[in-house]
């Protein structure tokens, strides 16, 4: 699909029948045609709309042109081209005529393969991008996870009603789908990407966590204030094991290697202290002496 009308004038006839093009493409795929995710430079695909209110926001802010893949409208994010535009696109930022003589070779070739310690990550990946179901051409297992996490999240959905949404959606599909039969299938198998969480109780007033010292971890009662680790039932008397408060910690390493895991993606990570040029004027934010 020809996108280049993306970067013309939304003053010129080019970008006028271009954009009625892509609103009839989202419009077809669009699963409520009221809620149409904006691609003006305002809203950045995070409002939705009717048509009429895309196309006013699109002629008035402009569209956000580095939005090549219309995954919010429709499009498969592992279509044919998409891959060799992102390289391409890639190769014109490593090597930009502009940015520097300090630009050395670092690392191996840029077709390297992941560390040899990320086996399990790249079987996720390449079972990840299996068609949900055979015949599927516009959404993968991975995608399909992702996707529905985020909804999960965003409209604060149990376990249990996420496990029946899951059972629902396989029940629906045609036989032999990847949809996990339940939540903790699901939580399984993104598990693999290193982005776990801990859950630590914490005091209801923030004084404390519960954790490190043993008499902490095991403290019924916050030490500072005296007010109870556990909710209080209808009745005022602490439900045990029910916390109160809850503090959901991120751990940044496994993060970090994520980051780095691929020797392509860490060179241009690490960019801004080889690559760049050391003149002393600001051009980038690696330039300031703060």
């Amino acid at each position: 699909m020809d996108k280049s009308w993306m970067h013309a004038d939304r003053r010129s006839k080019e970008f006028e029948l271009g954009f009625e093009e892509f609103l009839k493409f989202a419009e077809s795929n669009a699963v409520n045609i009221d809620k149409i995710s904006c691609p003006c430079k305002k809203c950045c695909n995070v409002d939705g709309f009717s048509v009429e209110v895309v196309r006013d926001h699109v002629f008035y802010y402009g569209i956000l042109e580095s939005y090549k893949v219309w995954r919010w409208h429709g499009e498969s994010m592992y279509d044919n081209g998409v891959e060799s535009e992102s390289e391409s696109e890639s190769e014109s930022v490593n090597g930009d005529p502009g940015m520097g003589e300090n630009d050395v070779e670092v690392g191996e070739s840029e077709d390297e393969e992941m560390s040899e310690d990320s086996n399990e990550f790249l079987k996720f990946v390449e079972d990840g991008d299996q068609p949900l179901y055979n015949g599927c051409d516009h959404t993968t297992k991975m995608n399909f996870l992702v996707e529905s996490f985020s909804w999960k999240a965003k409209h604060v959905v149990t376990d249990s009603c996420f496990g029946d949404f899951l059972e629902l959606v396989k029940g629906l599909l045609p036989a032999e789908n990847l949809v996990p039969l339940t939540t903790n299938d699901a939580k399984k198998t993104l598990s693999v990407l290193g982005m776990d969480y801990e859950k630590i109780h914490a005091c209801p007033n923030d004084c404390i966590l519960y954790r490190g010292d043993a008499v902490l971890v095991d403290a019924e009662e916050c030490p500072s204030c005296g007010v109870s680790r556990w909710k209080l039932g209808r009745d005022n008397i602490p439900t045990k094991n029910v916390p109160a408060k809850v503090l959901w910690y991120f751990p940044p390493i496994p993060r970090f290697k994520r980051f780095y895991q691929s020797p392509k993606t860490a060179k241009n990570l690490t960019w801004h202290d080889w690559g760049r040029k050391k003149d002393k004027m600001m051009r980038h934010p690696a330039d300031s002496p703060t």
